[in-house]
């Protein structure tokens, strides 16, 4: 009878490693087999669908970053109206695009839609018109790369954002990072290399594991136009102010060392900073960098499919994905994990709004100064106060997710910030005094986007009948010489080993 159970079970157990084994099997001859090319991928192709003819599992779980539905803490991919959740920031860049229109950004294949769409890339008519340069497009697309490389990086920088519309229509994706042949990450904007240049760094010795983390870096960054270059005088050059290095009093010393502003508030008249988007600058302070983790081991972490493993082009939030972005390092389960974030985030964002009402309250107050008839010489000072402090702010609220990539490193400039600003508001105070107003100023209405809008003068109205009648008239052609111009792009058939 033992003898009968024995046979039994060692024939079940016979079948199972059996099965096991044809498991093993198929997975490797799915893995060995799994990558037949069909098309050639020209050096510059910047159609994304062409390279998912190669590429179809990566290529597919990019298109997911048309998801919208996730909202976190600071954004998600959902797209949210910041003017509209906090008012004060038309006050903050009065005078300024951003007072316009400032919305959380959707996932990267939207890239190219939402700047047609914002308020800040005006309604043109045709070449030559609107308020941006052409500059405005270099993180949009892979077409960047290309029309660099057919007509110069210096006369991609020129002219007018509307010149190169029918040109850039392709939202970011694969040519951005990765070479067509060999399908290694690569550096396709002249400003991150020129950067490292600039720190007397050479970005040809990064490893692999940093390149994981550069090609983000090409534009999750702070960044400048630079109008003043030799030899490129006029143009608005895209520049990495990280000749001093990449903490927030480097790059401010940079700027002060060469006088650069973006705008002049219109109610402080002071010279503005505006911070763009330092996620990489602010990344590499904090713990995970430290540890040797890059940006697509959470925003892209590995997944398997078919036994097949791949890199997820579904960058996202990683706390939308905790199992493979986070539960790889950390044990905790999923809800601890977001309530950690969370709890961080919400700590930051407490300190930095109480930093924002200073700075609104700061250029109100100037305002009052140079209306009672304060001088230059009076307000330097004050400005200067005022313009270092709402750089601190910006920097920790644009760098998205900083809160959580360097909490102790936002903690200290948002410190910074207030600082600052109570200085320039006690300074403030003791001017207003000697201008003869010894008493708070009158706070207006602002507690909505439309209230604060109407209150620095902008026609918010107009704005938007421009940019539907660009929407209407001018983007149609471009998207019709686009297609036109795409219909005549080779595509090869891929030469495979059983055509031959």
């Amino acid at each position: 009878m033992k003898n009968k159970v024995l046979f039994i079970v060692t024939i079940i157990v016979v079948f199972l490693l059996g099965l096991l084994a044809s498991s093993i099997i198929n997975r490797k001859s799915e893995a060995k087999y799994e990558f037949v090319p069909k098309v050639e991928i020209s050096e510059n192709e910047p159609r994304n669908e062409v390279w998912g003819e190669n590429y179809p599992k990566e290529y597919q779980s990019y298109l997911q970053t048309k998801d919208t539905t996730f909202r976190s803490f600071q954004g998600g991919s959902s797209m949210i109206d910041v003017l509209e959740e906090d008012p004060n920031l038309v006050i903050l860049f009065a005078g300024y695009g951003f007072s316009k229109d400032y919305n959380q950004g959707r996932g990267h294949a939207y890239a190219i839609e939402d700047i047609h769409n914002t308020l800040r890339t005006g309604g043109p008519e045709g070449e030559g018109d609107g308020p941006m340069p052409s500059t405005c497009w270099t993180c949009k697309s892979p077409d960047v790369p290309r029309l660099m490389d057919e007509i110069g990086v210096t006369e991609f920088y020129s002219g007018k954002w509307a010149d190169k519309g029918d040109q850039v229509v392709n939202p970011i994706g694969c040519a951005d990072c990765h070479d067509p042949k060999s399908m290694k990450l690569r550096i396709t904007r002249p400003a991150l290399v020129e950067a490292f240049d600039a720190m007397g760094k050479d970005i040809n010795d990064a490893t692999h594991n940093e390149m994981r983390s550069l090609v983000c870096a090409q534009c999750h960054v702070e960044y400048y136009f630079n109008k003043d270059l030799p030899g490129k005088e006029g143009v608005p050059y895209l520049v990495f102010p990280w000749k001093e290095g990449m903490s927030v009093e480097d790059m401010e010393k940079y700027y002060d060392n060469i006088e650069f502003s973006d705008w002049t508030h219109q109610l402080s008249k002071a010279p503005m900073l505006k911070a763009q988007h330092p996620g990489y600058e602010t990344f590499k302070t904090g713990v995970h960098a430290d540890r040797g983790v890059s940006c697509a081991d959470c925003h892209m972490p590995y997944k398997s499919e078919g036994g097949q493993k791949f890199t997820d082009h579904h960058i996202q939030s990683p706390l939308n994905n905790t199992s493979n972005a986070c539960q790889v390092c950390h044990r905790e389960e999923s809800k601890k994990l977001i309530e950690n974030v969370y709890e961080r985030q919400a700590k930051s964002t407490e300190n930095r709004l109480k930093l924002e009402d200073l700075l609104v309250r700061a250029h109100l107050e100037a305002k009052k100064c140079w209306d009672l008839g304060a001088t230059e010489e009076q307000m330097k000072d004050i400005l200067t106060d005022i313009r270092h402090a709402q750089w601190r702010w910006d920097f920790s609220a644009a760098a998205h997710g900083a809160s959580f990539h360097a909490p102790v490193e936002i903690a200290r400039v948002i410190g910074g910030g207030l600082v600052k600003a109570q200085d320039a508001r006690l300074k403030l105070s003791r001017l207003l005094a000697d201008l003869g107003h010894n008493k708070p100023i009158e706070m207006p209405d602002i507690n909505t986007k439309e209230k604060a809008q109407k209150y620095i003068g902008l026609d918010i109205e107009k704005l938007e009948a421009e940019k539907e009648r660009f929407k209407e008239n001018l983007l149609p052609k471009w998207m019709e010489q686009a297609e036109e111009r795409e219909a005549k792009m080779d595509t090869k058939k891929a030469v495979t080993s059983t055509e031959e």
